[in-house]
This record gives structure tokens, C-alpha cells and sequence, in this order.
């Protein structure tokens, strides 16, 4: 009874008015929607594992799309390696996701931990944290991925990086997109800390760390969820960016930005489907989450309500 309540609660919100009002907003979360299941679901229905070297067979390298010429049991082409694209663009979708949702992940959390300590402790500590984020915000999140996976690079083995390659990539990215979260939330907390409900807190005695996570931090979520999903978005472009730029993962893992740095190899011989097929998944998963992030932003906004 409660879990139908809190369905009917959720159909009467602002927030799910303003959903089914905007027919971009539900289209866009239709095509995300359908990305991330073909994504999840790529062991069931892919054609082939491009993961595996069995199944790779060079002769098959090359292969036109279907409507092109090609065969049934290639329907979008194959590539340099002989690898299903149709599976590849799969399997490439769902790495480039996990790694987008893994780097939201992280970068949420130390954001959200070093903004609210900034802005209820305040005083040396904040300043200190908002230096470094004033000094991070002057390079751009790409360069400081290529430096933290440059430095890793210098550190270990080729073989040993490319087996590790995933975890190098999200904590780089990582470290690059926690700014954000960290300047939006302070202020939150800042205008929260002198708050009624606060000073309550403090009169009965709750320890601070207590009030900041418990009381503090959930009326300071809004804005953050918005920075989330549009995260997700740059998240994905950065990962594809560093793959298309071959400092990312290795072609034995074959995100979409390896996809594609792949097909732009062999773009001028003909071949030009290794880049458009993944090229146009990337460009509308994007596309999609990024819409999704803007009507969120508006949603959330109490006035434009």
C-alpha cells in the first residue's frame, strides 16, 4: 500500500508534469533509455564477443554494412581486426557507460565530501580547498586526464597499464570533474549552515559531521543531480576523446572513442563505417543525456515553475 501511495505521490509531482509536457524531454529519455538496455544487454544480444580473440577471425576484416554489399552476419560491418561492429559498437557502448557512471560515481563523491567540509568548517580548510579548486579550473579537465595518465604511464609496464587501463581512466577524469560539485555545493552549505533546522542541531548537542550528512546535505542535492547528468555526458565525450587520442583504453577493449579512432585510420582508404556507426551512437547517447540534464536543471528550479 505504501510503495502504491508513493507511485501516486510521484505521478502528481511537478517534476513528472513537467516530463510528460515536454515532448523532447521524453523523447530523449527514450533514446537513452534504449542505448543503456542495448548496452547492458550486449552478451545476449550482440552476435559475437569482440572481447574474445577466438572469435576474431582476420578474414572477415573489412566487411561492408548489409545494405552495402556486405553479408547478413556482419549487419553494420566489421572492422581492421574482424570484429562484429554491430557487437563491437555493443560492448563499446557499455564500457563507454560504465566508465561515464563510474566517474560521476567518484567524482560526486570527493566533490560532495570536500564541499561540505569548505563550506560548514569554513575558515583555513575552506580556503584551502578552494584554492586548489581555483587552480584546477585553469586547465581543462582533458589535460589533466592526459597528465594523471601520462604520470601512470611513466610509472608502470605497457601490459601492466593496458590491464589496469579502465581504473586509470575513471580515476583520471575523475580527478578533473570533482570542481564542480565541490563549488556548487559549498555555497549550498553556506547559505544552509545559518538555517533554523541547523542551529537545532547544534542546540542538542549532534556532533558535526552528523549535521552536515544527515541534515545539510540532502536539502543541497538538487543542483547536484543536475551536475550529475550533464557529468555523465562529458564524462563519456573525455573517455572517447582520450581513446580517440589513443591514451585511452586499448583497441583490445573497444570503447566508442576507440571505435572510432580505429575507423578514422582507414576513413580515406573507404571504410567509412568503423567511424560513422560509432560516431552517431556517441553523438545521440550524448545528445540524449545532455537534453535529459537540461530539463532537469529547469525542473528542479523553483522559479521557473
Amino acid at each position: 500500500m505504501a510503495l502504491i501511495d508513493s507511485f501516486r505521490r510521484a505521478a502528481d509531482s511537478d517534476i513528472w508534469h513537467s516530463f510528460r509536457a515536454s515532448p523532447m524531454t521524453m523523447a530523449a529519455a527514450a533514446v537513452t533509455l534504449f542505448i543503456v538496455l542495448a548496452a547492458f544487454l550486449a552478451p545476449l544480444i550482440a552476435l559475437q564477443n569482440p572481447f574474445d580473440p577466438a572469435n576474431l577471425n582476420l578474414s572477415d576484416a573489412m566487411r561492408p554494412p548489409m545494405f552495402f554489399g556486405g553479408e547478413w552476419s556482419f549487419p553494420m560491418g566489421s572492422d581492421d581486426q574482424g570484429r562484429d561492429l554491430y557487437s563491437a559498437i555493443l560492448y563499446g557502448t557499455r564500457l563507454s557507460l560504465e566508465v561515464g557512471l563510474a566517474v560521476v560515481f567518484f567524482s560526486m563523491i570527493l566533490g560532495i565530501g570536500l564541499g561540505l567540509v569548505a563550506g560548514y568548517v569554513g575558515g583555513t580548510l575552506d580556503a584551502i580547498i578552494m584554492r586548489i579548486a581555483d587552480v584546477q579550473l585553469t586547465f581543462p579537465a582533458i589535460l589533466i586526464a592526459l597528465l594523471i595518465d601520462g604520470v601512470v604511464r611513466g610509472v608502470i609496464s605497457v601490459k601492466r597499464h593496458e590491464e589496469i587501463a579502465v581504473f586509470v581512466i575513471v580515476a583520471s577524469i575523475s580527478l578533473a570533474f570533482w570542481v564542480q560539485y565541490a563549488r556548487t555545493v559549498r555555497g549550498s552549505v553556506m547559505v544552509e549552515r545559518n538555517k533554523e533546522y541547523v542551529q537545532a542541531a547544534r542546540v542538542i548537542g549532534l556532533p558535526r559531521w552528523l549535521i552536515m550528512f544527515r541534515h545539510v546535505l540532502p536539502n543541497v542535492m538538487g543542483p547536484v543531480l543536475v551536475i550529475a547528468t550533464i557529468n555523465l555526458g562529458l564524462a563519456i565525450i573525455t573517455e572517447a576523446t582520450l581513446s580517440f587520442l589513443g591514451v585511452g583504453l586499448p583497441s583490445t577493449q573497444p570503447s566508442l572513442g576507440t571505435l572510432i579512432r580505429i575507423g578514422n585510420e582507414y576513413l580515406n582508404s573507404g571504410e567509412w563505417w568503423i567511424t560513422i556507426f560509432p560516431g552517431l551512437t556517441l553523438a545521440a547517447l550524448v545528445l540524449a543525456v545532455n537534453l535529459l540534464g537540461d530539463w532537469l536543471r529547469d525542473a528542479l528550479n523553483p522559479k521557473l515553475r
